[in-house]
């Protein structure tokens, strides 16, 4: 019985962690909804005063982009602002051909009258955040916004952002993200739909009360003086702009987040893109974590209820891992659960946790709704990608896992880029693209035995017990199933 009680005791303690997580995501959806009643009423600069218009350096952190540089660049150049007060920075840490390409298109912009600067180094010392610092020393602007190189601002994207600094505490004003390749595929549309309740839900839910949110790395723009405030941009993480973000906040700067204002990008295309991404992230979240977590609880400027927020954003990427132990422990547990009568009133109790998803199901739902409507056909369509969606995530959850456990245990690893493809239609060609990796992860294998126990389990509900089976765990596994399956085989097949 001990191996039974080790497993109900873990499975338990991954099930209230859970549920405690969604219900944080249920006071964001809370916070959220108040925000919508309230009127902003943001000091604002008057950007037809010239007097009040800042100095504005936009830095552009470009590692061998083939496929994009034109594009972003030529972008840029349609930016709406006096050129007398708008710098850009290039900064370029390619080592293939695209740095002698770029340095080219850089100089046809130039010729236009726009003050744009290449500016490479010898080494990617710090990687991302190395790059954004070497720019910070020569930068001529006030503020500082920052485009990853798969990113397309609209024309008016500073004039709308930049007035929110007319508020000295100001420190950072964040935009939402668009997705330009949205309904290119499945693994887009569960990645936009990802991306958009952290969008809406979380960033809004989190600012309107004043909680730590983050810089996410992109389409935002810094107050100068808060990066050096808060220690400057550091590449010890995998995550340098949710550390900086932290530490910024630590110092007590605000952060304005604006839902309004949407910055297209694109999205992966292939599930090894997107891989390479979510590893960055969660390990990069895992990282902070042990780099924050005791600035939090020690600062005696923030409130309790902040610093909880705050511990389980950084806490984000652990539920993957949470969701694996379940998880696996779900089918040992279908056993245990026929095995033993007199835990009966243990397993009743614990359906209670069925709540979790009930909580995520109905946070998602307004987060659907603001973006595509509502009304039935919209509510039947969310149901299905809500399914679809929770599916794939938990097929990544072993890959997630390892990321956020090297994360917490400390482990170091390069910054590897995400592959930009500038494809929007399912019928372009991305398959030469020359930055694909080529190699499958020895974690595909593990995936692919993951998928096979998970259709165990469902054959399990068939044969446990003495009363014809027990199916209660049955959707469970289903979508475990599937989201494996459809990891494990997008995985091998985005090879060839």
């Amino acid at each position: 019985m001990i191996i039974e009680t080790t497993i109900i005791v873990i499975y338990t303690i991954a099930l209230i962690l859970i549920f405690l997580y969604s219900l944080a995501q249920l006071n964001l959806l809370v916070n959220y909804l108040s925000s919508k009643r309230k009127k902003d009423d943001s000091p604002l600069f008057d950007m037809s005063n010239p007097d009040e218009v800042p100095y504005i350096t936009i830095q552009l952190p470009v590692y061998n982009e083939m496929y994009v540089m034109e594009r972003l660049l030529d972008n840029i150049a349609l930016i709406d602002y006096p050129k007398s007060k708008l710098e850009i920075q290039v900064l370029d840490d390619s080592t293939d051909e695209t740095v002698e390409s770029t340095r080219k298109h850089v100089e046809k912009i130039q010729a236009t009258g726009l003050d744009i600067r290449h500016i490479t180094r010898t080494d990617r010392s710090g990687y991302k955040a190395g790059a954004l610092k070497e720019g910070l020393k020569v930068a001529k602007g006030e503020f500082i916004a920052i485009f990853d190189s798969d990113f397309l601002p609209k024309p008016d994207w500073l004039m709308q952002t930049v007035p929110y600094f007319k508020d000295d505490k100001i420190g950072v004003v964040q935009t939402r993200w668009g997705h330009i390749n949205r309904s290119y595929s499945i693994l887009t549309k569960i990645q936009a739909f990802a991306l958009d309740a952290h969008f809406t839900l979380e960033q809004t839910g989190r600012n309107s009360k004043g909680h730590f949110i983050n810089f996410n790395g992109t389409a935002g723009l810094w107050r100068k003086t808060c990066i050096i405030d808060a220690g400057n941009w550091e590449g010890d993480t995998l995550t340098e702009d949710l550390d900086l973000s932290y530490r910024a906040q630590l110092k007590n700067w605000k952060f304005k987040y604006l839902e309004h204002v949407e910055t297209p990008a694109e999205l992966p295309i292939i599930i090894s893109a997107a891989r390479s991404q979510q590893f960055r992230w969660n390990k990069g979240g895992a990282e902070n974590f042990r780099k924050m977590l005791g600035r939090v609880l020690r600062s005696k400027t923030i409130s309790p209820k902040t610093k909880l927020h705050g511990l389980l954003h950084l806490l984000n990427s652990t539920m993957f891992l949470n969701v694996l132990i379940v998880g696996i422990l779900s089918v040992p547990m279908l056993y245990i659960k026929n095995e033993y009568a007199h835990l009966r009133p243990y397993f009743y109790f614990m359906s209670f946790f069925v709540m979790s998803s009930i909580i995520f199901f109905i946070c998602y739902w307004f987060m659907y709704k603001n973006i595509y409507g509502s009304g039935f056909k919209n509510f039947i369509k969310y149901i299905g990608m809500f399914f679809v969606f929770f599916s794939i995530a938990m097929g990544f959850s072993l890959h997630n896992s390892i990321a956020v456990l090297e994360g917490h245990m400390g482990k170091k690893s390069e910054f590897i880029r995400t592959p930009k493809f500038n494809i929007s239609k399912y019928k372009d060609n991305w398959k030469n693209n020359k930055y694909i990796k080529k190699t499958v992860s020895v974690h595909v294998i593990f995936e692919g035995l993951l998928m096979l126990y998970f259709g165990f389990g469902m054959y399990s509900a068939f044969i446990v017990g003495d009363q014809g089976g027990d199916f209660g765990l049955f959707p469970f596994h289903l979508m475990l199933f599937s989201g494996f399956g459809y990891v494990f085989f997008k995985s091998l097949t985005s090879k060839v």
